[in-house]
């Protein structure tokens, strides 16, 4: 082992950076419960990357190409996920963030499909085993090699690499005995960081099967199995996480040399040319290369110095098959699909879903660009505010902050690859029924990225690595922009979890103190939406019930309110500091009803009381200043050039907020209003779900069209179990939702799972006339509640709301 030396003060730095990457409110959970999600697929904008949840540690990451022709290897390799690669589908098969799983790559590109497998040994102790196939596929180009005209199977290169942050030492075992010709079976790569302590890393190749190809040109003199090599380099830390062009470098080096020694008239074949140097040793970033000929399999063991031997091959195939096991039985039992959706396409469909839903959480660590430069422009109090605005944020007085860390599921590995919090209710609606604990943790984690004043910010791009996957424009983030306080609904779901027949007992034991711990937080953030996204009454003549519960989103443009989540849905033209929204009085309420919930369950008498009479303001309110009776829907208000308070009607999502958020009961006056505009296949009943705006708005399908008519499974889902609810009530309308409810659960159930098996993607949108997905593809963060339509009941039944 490398001897290193620190100052006291570094190593107490990185200790304490270590302590709390658990979150301030990670202390209620069991050692056992923390212990099982130290490691996982937590770099999941990679195909295959794996670290432990804990800032400057160790990370590793998976990278393949086929290497038959000069010309295809520099688009050819695999790292990152991405959008357009030639790819028939990838993700998890089954995936527990506790305990592992499987994931299949179907690269068409490359003619290979890859499986990769990882799995947790020993959850007390860290250790962990993944396997890496390789299977050429049927579809695959013939091989563009041949020797002494024998044709050749396809060759693939595969980079294993390993790179350690801060604190640390990594060195390749027996460096000196590899030689020019590399290793023969086994990598080992003997380790130690601050948080793991020591531990060993060994890459090794047991199966028989396995072919390494072998040519004439001069440059080959390694045996059979000697065609692994390793490259040790020491890096700046900041380049860690870019594997692909450090392999470049590597690959850069190796190919001059061959040039200058053959010409490049008599160059070796590709798979001997596109190799990486073999220069094992120490280093804080190691790349392992294998080149096979065929269907492939190697596996990865890490093996903390706690844990008594590595594992065997024979073990690891052992725990896959016990880890998969175990997905399909608690899959069964927690949220198998109900009919009609009974066919075990549908289950696997199901299982994909949610996999990918769990196999998209990741850690991740770093600084933010943030503006805290609080200009008065941003008070937005002016008539013509949009245009000050920008030329505030044009003074580009962002600063980084930092470091903050992060635990959260993402919408999409290629596209969105970052924490976005509005997503992130919907995504834990899912998983809440799966591992309740897990949700709280990625909830503690959310809430205490907030500032002292209770602003989270919206889009969460820590560091370097996510931030490559933005654009310059929406890097910066703003303590005055809201977004959609959507973890207020898990928040409820998990009281709901632990309240009624199948109440859930050993819950009760975490949560109260759980949600003791993270009270405080939680009225700071409810305080700071009240504070900062306030609506003006006082300065209009606008009769209402309260003359406080107005809300306005901050941080509108001409043709974007970012803020809101519904970026481009019309809104009142021109933008006017006297605007009122429907969607976010609507989320507020919500809120209140949350808040009001949590407050009640603590014993917080005179906040419950409080909050109590802040939800009633809104649900009144919400009909005094947003319905119209002229439009017979909910709207949005602005001042027009009389200074009259006057409704903006554009019947979409935006008017059916109210039920969506749950502040519309079975008695309401206007609910069958609400009903029938769902219904209305004129305005947005579609066969594939509710559209976003209605068909009949001139603006329909208009300009960027991304919330003007698509349909939006998160909205959807909302809608659905809404109508469930109403089905399940008595009342005047239960007919109604029931039938709305039958048919939009199907419609929705079948567009994604329709697009999914033309396509093997799930996607961000879907077309509401032909049911095709649209925009990013692998959109597996809200679109995976899905699984929780599948689970719903067929038919409503009068008084069951167990499966919501």
């Amino acid at each position: 082992m490398v001897a290193m030396h620190w100052s006291s003060a570094a190593l107490l730095a990185l200790l304490g950076a270590a302590a709390a990457s658990t979150g301030d409110t990670g202390s209620v959970f069991s050692k056992a419960s923390n212990d099982s999600l130290l490691w996982g697929a937590y770099r999941p904008n990679l195909y295959f990357g794996l670290r432990p949840r804990l800032p400057k540690s160790l990370t590793t990451a998976l990278l393949w190409s086929r290497v038959e022709d000069f010309s295809h290897v520099s688009e050819g390799i695999r790292y990152t996920c991405e959008q357009n690669e030639d790819m028939g589908g990838y993700g998890w098969d089954k995936y527990d963030p506790r305990t592992g799983g499987v994931q299949t790559v179907y690269d068409k590109g490359n003619g290979i499909d890859m499986e990769t497998s990882f799995v947790k040994f020993d959850e007390g102790r860290g250790g962990w085993g993944a396997r890496v196939k390789g299977s050429v596929r049927e579809d695959a180009e013939p091989s563009l090699g041949s020797q002494n005209g024998v044709k050749e199977g396809s060759k693939t290169a595969v980079w294993f690499t390993v790179g350690a942050e801060g604190l640390s030492s990594l060195e390749v075992l027996g460096a000196e005995g590899g030689g020019d010709m590399g290793f023969d079976r086994n990598v080992v790569i003997n380790g130690q960081t601050t948080d793991l302590g020591e531990f060993r890393l060994t890459v090794t190749e047991t199966h028989e099967k396995n072919q390494h190809p072998q040519h004439n040109h001069p440059s080959y003199h390694a045996k059979p199995l000697e065609h692994t090599l390793v490259h040790s380099v020491q890096v700046p830390e900041e380049a860690l996480w870019q594997s692909k062009p450090l392999i470049f470098s590597s690959l850069k080096t190796t190919i001059d040399a061959y040039v200058e020694k053959y010409t490049q008239e008599q160059m070796p074949p590709p798979w001997q040319t596109y190799t990486i140097q073999n220069l094992p040793g120490t280093g804080n970033f190691h790349m392992v290369q294998k080149v096979f000929e065929g269907d492939f399999e190697f596996d990865i063991f890490y093996t903390p110095s706690t844990m008594l031997k590595t594992p065997s091959s024979s073990d690891l195939t052992q725990e896959i098959d016990k880890v998969t096991k175990a997905f399909d039985s608690k899959f069964s039992d927690v949220l198998a699909p109900n009919k009609p959706f009974t066919k075990d396409d549908h289950s696997t469909f199901s299982k994909s879903l949610l996999s990918n839903l769990m196999g998209g959480i990741g850690y991740f660590y770093g600084d933010q660009l943030v503006d805290r430069s609080y200009a008065s422009e941003y008070e937005e109090v002016n008539e013509g505010f949009d245009q000050e605005t920008a030329e505030a944020r044009g003074r580009n007085e962002q600063k980084l902050e930092g470091p903050y860390e992060l635990f959260t599921s993402i919408p999409s590995r290629p596209f969105f690859p970052r924490g976005f919090l509005w997503d992130e209710g919907f995504h834990l609606l899912p998983i809440v029924d799966w591992d309740a604990e897990l949700v709280m943790q990625i909830l503690g984690s959310w809430f205490n990225t907030m500032d002292e004043d209770g602003w989270i910010p919206r889009e969460q791009i820590l560091g370097n690595e996510a931030r490559s996957k933005v654009p310059q424009e929406f890097q910066i983030q703003y303590p005055h922009y809201a977004n959609p306080p959507t973890l207020f609904m898990v928040l409820e779901a998990l009281l709901d979890k632990i309240e009624g027949k199948k109440a859930d007992t050993e819950l009760t034991k975490v949560l109260k103190p759980w949600l003791a711990q993270v009270y405080p937080l939680l009225q700071r953030n409810f305080d700071w939406y009240r504070k900062t996204q306030f609506g003006d009454l006082k300065s209009y003549d606008r009769p209402a019930f309260s003359s406080k519960e107005a809300y306005r989103w901050r941080g509108r443009t001409p043709q974007h309110i970012l803020t809101s989540g519904l970026d481009d849905y019309p809104r009142a033209q021109p933008p006017h500091p006297g605007e009122l929204h429907v969607d976010l009085i609507s989320w507020m309420g919500m809120m209140s009803r949350s808040m009001h919930r949590i407050a009640s369950y603590l014993e917080e008498s005179e906040d419950a009381t409080r909050i109590s009479k802040i939800a009633d303001a809104i649900r009144k309110n919400v009909d005094d200043l947003h319905w119209s009776a002229k439009d017979k829907t909910y709207c949005d208000a602005t001042i027009d050039d009389y200074e009259e308070s006057v409704h903006v009607c554009h019947k979409g999502y935006i008017s059916i907020f109210p039920f969506m958020t749950g502040l519309i009961g079975p008695e309401h006056e206007h609910l069958k209003a609400v009903l029938d505009l769902i219904g209305d296949e004129h305005e947005l009943w579609s066969p594939h779900g509710i559209r976003s705006l209605s068909k009949a708005d001139a603006l329909y399908g208009t300009e960027e069209n991304y919330w003007r008519s698509p349909v939006w499974m998160n909205m959807n889902y909302l809608i659905v179990r809404q109508l469930l609810n109403i089905a399940q009530a008595a009342g005047l309308q239960q007919k109604q939702a029931a039938k709305l409810y039958t048919s939009l659960r199907k419609n929705l159930v079948n567009t994604v799972y329709e697009s999914w098996k033309e396509t093997g993607f799930a996607w961000e949108q879907y077309n509401p006339e032909t049911g095709q997905g649209q925009r990013t593809r692998h959109f597996t963060g809200w679109t995976s509640l899905v699984v929780k339509i599948m689970r719903m009941p067929e038919t409503p039944s009068v008084g069951g709301h167990d499966e919501l």
